[in-house]
């Protein structure tokens, strides 16, 4: 039996929690993402707001308009704690650690 399960994933950025939090759509499964099908996320950036993107196949976090950047969160342990790697160009990088994990269509209770 299998224990997949469709949940959306919130990593902050190590060197700065406040900025540029990350927010993913995945099935995971065994503490790993499962889903072979391009992922939809969102970070926030610059404070103007969520800026969506396609997380595909092969790595990388498409914009639209030609704009890339890579991560290896598909390989990477999806649990509380977890660190993966998002690189902005070749040269510059951040390490982005999970901090939440929640079941989509979940309520969160405030």
């Amino acid at each position: 039996m299998s224990d997949a399960r469709d949940v959306r994933i919130l990593a902050l950025w190590r060197d700065d929690p406040r900025e540029a939090p990350m927010t993913i759509d995945a099935r995971i499964e065994d503490m790993r993402i499962v889903s072979t099908w391009e992922l939809f996320g969102a970070f926030a950036l610059d404070g103007d707001g969520a800026r969506p993107f396609i997380l595909r196949r092969d790595g990388r976090i498409d914009f639209g308009r030609g704009e890339n950047w890579r991560t290896d969160l598909r390989e990477a342990t999806i649990k509380i704690g977890s660190d993966f790697v998002v690189w902005f160009n070749e040269s510059d990088c951040g390490v982005y650690r999970i901090v939440k994990i929640a079941a989509l269509g979940a309520k969160d209770e405030r």
